[in-house]
């Protein structure tokens, strides 16, 4: 099972690193936290083979990768679902609020709904499926690398349901009547559910990545979400289109 992403596309043909990325000059940087020896240095020879990426570390010691993680702030940490003497889950939630800006992509998923949300929630912005092909194991961390959230597609329309519903929960009649959107924010809500970076979404309405970070912020807060992802499952749930009945 391949991985796919919000807009539900190929990431390879949608999504693209930052223009100004020079894969050789700056090559995307990961750390791999995997358990299991054969597969960590199978995976770590594995990207070393291809251009455009650089392996700073592969740990099995949590407590070491995390330290590595905070020192050299990795474009993408790799994570094995399946950590024998550690909680996968929780690990992704330090990650994620230590170093914001390494986005986390988890390994070897099983496709189970509720696992996949609970780390969406936690900060998880991509997955991948351990029947992936080489293809698309590079094609999620270059998206995810570029800003992207990638799911797994047959999961897509259930977790975007689930995750929707729990944001909104029973409140769902205050929470539409508490919230006011400006008409700028539910373009940007629009151009999130398509599973646009910042940068798609300025050049779209050409306004600054700037403004659109502050529109994304206030979103989040007003719809009480926690992630670009949510935004995408209010979205795709039916949620903006009540908010404006």
């Amino acid at each position: 099972m391949s991985a796919r992403m919000v807009k539900r596309a190929s990431p390879r043909k949608e999504v693209k690193a930052p223009a100004s990325r020079d894969p050789v000059k700056d090559p995307i940087a990961l750390i791999l936290i995997d358990d299991n020896r054969l597969l960590r240095e199978g995976i770590a020879a594995l990207i070393h083979t291809q251009p455009g990426f650089k392996v700073l570390a592969a740990f099995a010691e949590v407590d070491e990768a995390l330290q590595k993680v905070r020192e050299s702030k990795p474009d993408v940490v790799l994570l094995d679902f399946g950590l024998a003497d550690h909680d996968s889950l929780s690990l992704t939630t330090m990650v994620h609020n230590e170093v914001p800006e390494a986005r986390v992509i988890v390994m070897g998923l099983l496709p189970l709904q509720e696992d996949v949300a609970n780390y969406v929630r936690a900060g998880a912005s991509g997955f991948i499926m351990k029947d992936a092909s080489f293809e698309d194991f590079f094609a999620t961390i270059r998206a995810v690398a570029g800003g992207a959230e990638v799911l797994p597609p047959a999961l897509t329309n259930s977790l975007f349901t689930q995750i929707a519903r729990n944001a909104a929960g029973g409140s769902r009649a205050k929470v539409l009547e508490a919230v006011r959107l400006t008409s700028r924010e539910r373009q940007v809500i629009d151009l999130l559910g398509e599973g646009l970076s910042n940068k798609e979404i300025a050049t779209r309405l050409h306004i600054a990545v700037h403004t659109v970070k502050s529109h994304v912020h206030n979103v989040l807060e007003k719809l009480a979400l926690r992630s670009r992802l949510e935004v995408a499952a209010f979205t795709h749930a039916g949620g903006v289109r009540a908010l404006d009945q």
